[in-house]
């Protein structure tokens, strides 16, 4: 490596007894990818709170450029030239793109914000971030996810940073659009920036980085030039074990006499979905392909109640379901596990126990009054059994990791014992370790007789998890896959609607 722009020099930071990094050491060199890997929990997100500022460490040094340096807050950082952009998007739901990307430091004219100039620089960062199909005046809460975490890249680019920081930055993004976000990536790297870059996901570490930096309980533990280790390898060093297959085996398919727990005919609503046809078996995973924003978030947002004004007939258990509401979809046994946790799973101030027993409350009461004892058995066991990582359950849910934030999505509707699952890209954001966990237990909970209908933008997830994977195209399903037939490629074309899908 060349010297590097930035470096960090045993580096500690405790929170309470929760020790988060611990002597920890990185750098980075101008014109390279450094990918930082680890577990949910290695301090990655700690460290590079550290590099933008947000936090200041207990013990140790930060140098940029040579020189030592603390940021007292983020604004320093940004100034200094370090932009990051967090898993968490910081972008304001009720404001329009322009003003999210300029509010930090808006152009002024007169002593007021100059709004011309302000949807120039908002034009220009979305052009560069390859998202210039956005409209600056767009307000942010309109665009889905994916589109969003583009908004979040042209905000960083447009404060010019020297070091650029990723955390997950490409993870609610479908395949066509992380193609787009690496493209870019490289350009930048080209034109001088060190980029850090954090992912879950080993081929894009694999086809994107320069550099490697492994860490495990809030220390380096190895660094290495990209390409010099195998996947395997480099898990290993990030977990501290030997890793099994990443998907559990999947049982013989299903008997074609079993009647559906769930069965959706002719399901439309506002132009968005389009006489959508479908049947999931009790112990069947059926996945949702396609690129994001076919209509594969309404369906689930259909079948729990949400939406109103929707056509077609749905049927749980062979019984007609009238879905006034998530109330009344809970009660017919489904279960949502939403694609953004923090915004739609959870109450981040609230403890681990509310959040966990929240949609199991009448289950749990009597009279209306909550059972304290019975919450505690249910909620203890429940941590248990998912192996949720926590001080105790009265620790905020927001303090927890990513990966044992997901499984407080999941224990919460587990305690209802619900018949059918909808899963909404489950694993977004979680580290390989517990990726692992929750694959072998949506198999599991679907050997137990559960439907799961799962929709993800990882196609090695549709691949290894799922019986059958269903192919949005424009609010339809244009392809069914299954066996053999269940290849990347052909996810890929059918996502595309190409010829060459049904051939």
């Amino acid at each position: 490596m060349s010297d590097p722009v930035l470096r960090l020099v045993e580096v500690s930071k405790r929170y309470g007894g929760v020790r988060a990094l611990e002597r920890a050491s990185f750098a980075c060199a101008a014109g390279r990818i450094h990918a930082l890997l680890g577990e949910n929990g290695a301090g990655k997100s700690t460290l590079i709170k550290v590099m933008a500022g947000v936090v200041q460490p207990d013990e140790g040094r930060l140098l940029l450029e040579g020189q030592e340096r603390r940021f007292a807050h983020p604004q320093e950082a940004v100034a200094a030239g370090i932009a990051c952009i967090f898993q968490e998007l910081s972008l304001l739901p009720d404001l329009s793109v322009a003003d999210n990307i300029c509010i930090t430091n808006p152009p002024r004219r007169f002593g007021l914000i100059d709004r011309k100039a302000q949807r120039r620089i908002a034009q220009a960062a979305l052009q560069r971030a390859g998202a210039g199909d956005i409209h600056p005046l767009a307000p942010v809460a309109s665009l889905p996810l994916s589109k969003r975490q583009l908004v979040e890249i042209a905000k960083a680019l447009a404060r010019a940073p020297k070091i650029l920081i990723l955390d997950e930055a490409t993870s609610a993004l479908p395949a066509a659009e992380v193609k787009r976000v690496f493209a870019l990536l490289r350009r930048l790297r080209d034109e001088g920036l060190a980029i850090v870059y954090i992912s879950h996901r080993m081929h894009e570490v694999t086809e994107l980085a320069d550099d490697c930096s492994v860490f495990r309980n809030g220390s380096q533990v190895a660094s290495f030039a990209a390409g010099t280790r195998t996947d395997a390898q480099v898990v290993e060093m990030m977990i501290g074990r030997d890793i099994a297959h990443a998907f559990p085996p999947k049982p013989a398919p299903a008997a074609a006499a079993a009647s559906p727990a769930l069965e959706v005919r002719g399901l439309s609503w506002a132009g968005r979905l389009h006489a959508v046809d479908l049947a999931v078996r009790p112990g069947e995973i059926v996945g949702l392909g396609g690129l994001d924003g076919q209509g594969q978030r309404e369906l689930f947002l259909a079948l729990f109640g949400v939406l109103r004004g929707v056509s077609g007939e749905v049927r749980v258990d062979g019984r007609p379901a009238r879905l006034a509401g998530p109330r009344a979809a809970k009660g017919l046994g489904i279960a949502l596990v939403p694609e953004d946790r923090k915004t739609d799973g959870l109450l981040l101030p609230m403890s681990v126990n509310d959040n966990l027993s929240l949609a199991a409350l009448d289950r749990l009461s009597r009279a209306g009054v909550l059972q304290l004892a019975d919450e505690g058995h249910a909620v203890a066991g429940m941590m248990r059994r998912l192996a949720i990582k926590a001080g105790s359950g009265e620790d905020a849910v927001g303090t927890l990791s990513g990966g044992n934030q997901q499984k407080v999505v999941i224990g919460k509707w587990l305690l209802n014992t619900p018949r059918v699952l909808l899963l909404n890209d489950l694993t977004r954001g979680i580290d390989v370790g517990t990726k692992q966990e929750i694959y072998a237990l949506v198999r599991t909970l679907a050997d137990e007789g559960a439907a799961v209908l799962l929709y993800s933008t990882d196609y090695a997830e549709l691949i290894g998890c799922c019986d059958r994977v269903a192919v949005f195209y424009d609010g339809r399903i244009v392809r069914w896959l299954e066996g053999a037939a269940l290849t990347e490629r052909a996810l890929v074309a059918s996502a595309l609607n190409l010829e060459e899908a049904t051939a």
